[in-house]
């Protein structure tokens, strides 16, 4: 049975510093898309030559996993755990925040010397309370490490960072079981998956158009479908770039504040003194 759309969502423009933003979670209209908690798609726009880059210095995080995919440009991530990598065009950052840890995301110095297109997309996703406190982990691919596979009719790409497609497994294992991608379609082309009954889909046009269930969506929209159902069908009817995930919901309690997402206030309130007293550890740009 076919999942079926709830609502539509637009995503909101909120430019951070100088660096296009258009968030599509969360907004007024979605809070959140258990377990996926955010979504914010940075750019694209073209810096020029001794630019300053992407404005996020460093910050805590604890109780939460991110993953970032970099369309155009580069990003180059430091923390007070695991230490520094460059991603560049194509490739994918995946962070377990875990117990919790200071890191920054940055331009690298060849980007801010030469400039570019930049583009980025980053998710936020829940971990339960089990796996809460786990240990912080950080995973940099490069796009020639996430496998490619072709959709059933030749027109799509799935470019696949965790769980299986047509018998291909992506590269990160998620300590959730999250299904997570980025798919290409040329015009006319369709995507199908299955998926076990009750998971939540998080489904957004990074650019393109795309006909769901006799509905048109398209650029910077977010698509809420139903838990119930197993299996998503759409075609695109321009060339689409989307991103496509999936997961089994907690319902839990989910409470945020800023860069901490816990499941009660004190658990918070623990949080802010950890990072505090430097139980997040230290790091300097």
């Amino acid at each position: 049975m076919k999942k079926e759309i709830r609502a539509i969502h637009n995503a909101v423009y909120d430019p951070i510093a100088d660096l296009k933003t258009w968030r599509a979670m969360p907004t007024q209209s979605i809070n959140n898309l258990d377990p996926f908690l955010f979504l914010n798609h940075h750019g694209p726009q073209e810096y020029g030559p001794n630019n300053n880059g992407l404005p996020f210095g460093p910050h805590p995080h604890r109780g939460f996993e991110t993953l970032t995919f970099v369309l155009h440009g580069d990003i180059t991530h430091k923390d007070s755990v695991t230490g520094e990598s460059v991603i560049t065009k194509g490739g994918i950052q995946w962070m377990t925040a875990g117990s919790g840890l200071i890191h920054a995301e940055v331009s690298s110095d060849d980007f801010k010397k030469n400039g570019g297109k930049e583009e980025v997309i980053q998710l936020w996703f829940n971990l339960p309370s089990h796996l809460k406190m786990t240990e912080p982990k950080y995973i940099g691919l490069q796009k020639e490490k996430i496998p490619i596979v072709k959709t059933e009719d030749g027109l799509g790409e799935v470019q696949m960072v965790s769980g299986e497609f047509n018998n291909v497994e992506g590269p990160v294992k998620s300590l959730t079981n999250l299904f997570t991608s980025t798919i290409t379609l040329k015009a006319g082309g369709n995507f199908q998956k299955s998926m076990s009954e009750g998971s939540q889909v998080l489904l957004y046009v990074i650019n393109g158009k795309i006909e769901i269930n006799n509905q048109e969506v398209s650029t910077h929209q977010l698509i809420e479908l139903t838990q119930e159902g197993d299996e998503i069908i759409f075609e695109a009817l321009e060339e689409s770039i989307l991103i496509f995930c999936f997961g089994k919901p907690f319902n839990e309690p989910i409470f945020a504040h800023g860069p901490f997402v816990m499941n009660t206030a004190e658990e918070i309130n623990q949080a802010i003194m950890d990072f505090q007293s430097g139980k997040l550890g230290s790091m300097n740009l």
